[in-house]
């Protein structure tokens, strides 16, 4: 029987997916007072949970390594130069939580079209009150970041009519049938003026941090919603509540912010045009055992030597 890797295994003691860890041979610290000289020799690093600096200090300090993997799709928390320079490969969990933001972005998109807020103040009053709603039939959403989520995003939306507008780095090859059209990045004011509701599906990087501001706002209809389950501070959130605040747009469907959890005082607490979940859109009952699942699956086509799947462009961040 051939020799399995050993893994080391970032994460809180208690974690109880770590369990799903016991048929391979793995160790486990969550402080860097606990890097052995047995976690040292480990050739398989899992950030599971805990601080980028705990596992800059293991990766430093483990020369056999020959592959990191983050149980999380964003890197943001995970890469350090000394990762990045390397020859290591990084894959993350890219595709595990995406359905679920999908939904969430679905979710987001009908509550705006059927004015539930609306609903739910005369439900509070008492009120009988009728009015019209919106079909999301023929409306436009532009999907900022067409990845894994993004791609999520579009099987829904286009599944209820809507037609789609994607901003991608570099155009696909071959035509996209859930596509309208493509966009450059250089071309994203053009894209979000004809958009009724735009979902930012990117990773934060040095380039995305802070890509929807002011130019963005004033380029998209007023009657325009933003959604975000990419990652907060790729929304300017001061700019954004400016943008709410004086009606520039209609609201927005959020899921991740600049600081969380958000402050208490925090003014996007006060505004009725903002729909707000605690970063959770993709926290489903099976959420983590399949993050789980996923890595042990790498970890077999690791250990068979076979290609990896996700395997980041470190330079790029994702």
């Amino acid at each position: 029987m051939k020799k399995q890797p050993l893994v080391l295994a970032i994460s809180n003691a208690d974690d109880p997916q770590l369990k799903m860890l016991s048929a391979v041979p793995h160790v486990l610290v969550h402080s860097v007072e606990e890097l052995t000289e047995e976690a040292k020799q480990a050739e398989v690093i899992l950030h599971w949970a805990g601080p980028r600096e705990i596992l800059r200090q293991a990766f430093i300090s483990s020369p056999k390594v020959r592959w990191v993997h983050s149980r999380s799709a964003g890197l943001d928390k995970t890469l350090f130069p000394e990762l990045v320079e390397s020859a290591v490969p990084v894959t993350n969990g890219s595709g595990v939580f995406s359905q679920s933001l999908g939904e969430f972005a679905l979710a987001m998109i009908l509550y705006f079209a059927k004015d539930m807020p609306r609903m739910l103040r005369n439900k509070q009053a008492c009120r009988w009150e009728q009015f019209d709603v919106e079909e999301i039939a023929g409306q436009t959403v532009g999907i900022v970041g067409y990845g894994d989520i993004g791609r999520a995003v579009v099987d829904r939306v286009h599944a209820m009519g809507m037609r789609v507008l994607a901003i991608k780095r570099h155009a696909p090859k071959s035509a996209d049938p859930l596509i309208a059209e493509f966009f450059p990045l250089q071309q994203m004011a053009t894209m979000l003026g004809q958009c009724d509701y735009v979902v930012v599906a990117l990773p934060l990087t040095a380039e995305t941090h802070h890509m929807i501001s002011d130019a963005a706002f004033a380029a998209m209809k007023p009657s325009a919603v933003l959604i975000n389950i990419g990652r907060g501070p790729v929304v300017d959130q001061a700019a954004l509540v400016h943008a709410l605040e004086a009606g520039r747009i209609r609201g927005a469907g959020l899921d991740v912010f600049e600081q969380e959890p958000i402050p208490a005082d925090d003014p996007i607490f006060k505004l009725e045009n903002v729909f707000i979940s605690p970063h959770c859109a993709d926290n489903t009952k099976d959420w983590l055992n399949d993050a789980m699942k996923f890595f042990l699956a790498q970890y077999e086509r690791f250990s068979d030597g076979e290609p990896l799947k996700n395997v980041v462009e470190k330079h790029l961040g994702y």
